[in-house]
């Protein structure tokens, strides 16, 4: 399949779809409610944690944007914090932070060498980042959320067809 073909399908976080009830090893409603409330008051501090990643991964651009020659090891300080970000976005209803994070992974992936048009397009995906949580855009964002997607998807598929 072409990655022109490929559709990401966003499951449902719920913890009570990924258990069992009843029988061996299955947990009662009160713990899977009290464990979804645990993770929904976290969500305060996620907010927390992905400013403190936003400000590392703005300090690795900053590096990769200086930086000359092959890049490669300031390209992937940048794919590491991306890939923090990306995994953490959609547990906390952050689903954008996981989309547009997965495209700067995959983007810093498929790129044969970075230059001055990559690093542009790492900016692109790093602002859209901070205007998701600034806005604390939940979700999948809805009209404005998709249209920010299709332009990040729009950029990658500029410099990796």
């Amino acid at each position: 399949m072409a990655d022109k073909e490929l559709e990401i399908i966003n499951p449902p976080n719920t913890l009570k779809s990924k258990v069992r009830e009843g029988g061996p090893g299955a947990v009662d409603m009160a713990t899977l409610e009290r464990a979804e409330a645990a993770i929904a008051g976290m969500t305060d501090s996620y907010l927390e944690w992905v400013l403190e990643d936003l400000k590392k991964l703005g300090a690795a651009f900053v590096n990769l944007k200086a930086a000359s020659g092959e890049r490669k090891a300031e390209a992937d300080a940048v794919f590491q914090i991306a890939h923090d970000i990306k995994g953490q976005g959609g547990s906390f209803g952050y689903d954008l932070m996981t989309v547009v994070g997965n495209e700067l992974c995959r983007l810093l992936e498929k790129v044969p060498s970075i230059g001055n048009p990559e690093v542009e397009a790492v900016r692109v995906h790093i602002e859209a980042m901070k205007l998701i949580i600034q806005n604390k855009i939940k979700g999948d964002g809805g009209p404005a959320g998709q249209a920010l997607v299709g332009g990040i998807r729009k950029v990658g598929e500029k410099l990796i067809g």
